[in-house]
């Protein structure tokens, strides 16, 4: 037998290549703790997970968590029955500013009352709806992704944080100083993110929780320019697929600013009329542009309208017609919404008309209702 293949050494040579076949799983698990695929087959498919999920939070990308103010699953915590959460008691909206439909409920901010209301439907009387927190000051939206409801507490610059256990709705967590004036709040599930808007400091903040687990965390703040260097009032902003629209109040430059989502750098800039300068929220529907506007440039409320474009480049040139005469005209239209295949919009200064809901075609708007 030649030396190389002698007894002695074909052991060792069979030691040698068990030692290395059981240590490839090891070494692919070492590799992976590290960030790197051992099988260079599947690296593509690594790199495409790392794109989609976030990192588990908390981690070193956010930049706080929400104040806990009570554990609704803890052992000390002690729920209240469901009969005994009150109801409103006015049997009028005061500025009502939203409304939108969670899972089987609906829920309306009722601005000026300083409350958020809920109900499971919209033919009873408001005195029949529930509140779900009177906590606020001014606040003017909602948003849930079915597992936390976040509302702004716009007055106090604060977000709240709600969570539902038994029917019954908990205020959970809070964060502080979010900006100045905190006015518009949306769920967005592709990116699986909540975006703030700060109406008067041009400042977006994002903030999630990590999938099953409530606990928020703000992990983005962006100033968007020239929003957040100018004196302006943004009302609310519309998100539409890669893209970011704000209706801006600049002083003196009025524009719609449509800018990439993920970077919030401005794309384009639509200038708009001085009668359209004090614009609320602009919905895009079944090919067209909607915006409600609550003031002129000088802040006078007897502009408000509801206008509706094919082209947001030709406003200044008075290529848009006017739609609020379907809702009687007269009043301050304010949010639209979409529930339920049809379209909703809160409405202010006029009695009796406070919430609408409405069709959108091709056409423009038909079948309008008015609901409260």
């Amino acid at each position: 037998m030649n030396k190389r293949f002698s007894k002695k050494n074909f052991i060792k040579h069979m030691l040698s290549t068990c030692i290395f076949a059981l240590s490839l799983p090891l070494l692919a698990s070492l590799l992976t703790a590290c960030g790197t695929d051992a099988s260079p087959a599947s690296a593509d498919a690594g790199e495409a997970a790392i794109n989609v999920v976030s990192s588990p939070l908390p981690s070193a990308e956010h930049l706080r968590a929400f104040d806990l103010v009570q554990d609704i699953n803890g052992e000390s915590f002690s729920p209240i029955p469901a009969a005994s959460v009150p109801r409103n008691t006015f049997p009028e909206l005061s500025v009502p500013t939203y409304v939108t439909k969670i899972e089987d409920l609906y829920f309306i901010v009722d601005c000026y009352h300083n409350q958020i209301l809920y109900h499971d439907n919209l033919a009873d009387p408001l005195t029949d709806w529930q509140i779900m927190t009177d906590e606020i000051d001014r606040g003017h939206t909602i948003a849930s992704d079915g597992l936390v409801y976040l509302a702004d507490d716009t007055e106090g610059n604060r977000i709240l944080v709600f969570e539902k256990k038994e029917g019954v709705f908990y205020h959970t967590q809070t964060l502080d100083a979010v900006g100045n004036r905190p006015h518009y709040i949306l769920y967005d599930a592709p990116t699986d993110t909540f975006y703030v808007w700060s109406s008067m400091s041009g400042e977006m903040f994002l903030c999630r929780h990590d999938p099953g687990d409530s606990r928020m965390y703000l992990t983005r703040h962006v100033s968007v320019h020239p929003l957040s260097e100018k004196d302006a009032y943004v009302r609310s902003f519309t998100i539409d697929g890669d893209d970011i629209y704000f209706v801006s109040g600049i002083p003196g430059s009025p524009a719609i600013l449509q800018a990439d989502l993920s970077t919030f750098a401005i794309k384009e800039t639509y200038p708009v009329p001085d009668a359209m300068a004090g614009m609320v929220q602009l919905t895009i529907a079944e090919g067209s542009f909607y915006l409600t506007i609550s003031t002129d440039i000088a802040g006078n409320q007897d502009a408000a309208t509801m206008v509706r474009t094919k082209d947001l480049s030709q406003l200044t040139e008075g290529a848009y017609e006017d739609v609020y005469a379907n809702f009687i005209g007269g009043g301050t239209p304010y949010y639209i919404t979409f529930i339920d295949n049809s379209y909703y919009l809160t409405e202010h200064r006029i009695p009796g008309h406070a919430v609408w809901k409405f069709d959108i075609t091709e056409n423009g708007i038909s079948n309008v209702e008015a609901i409260y």
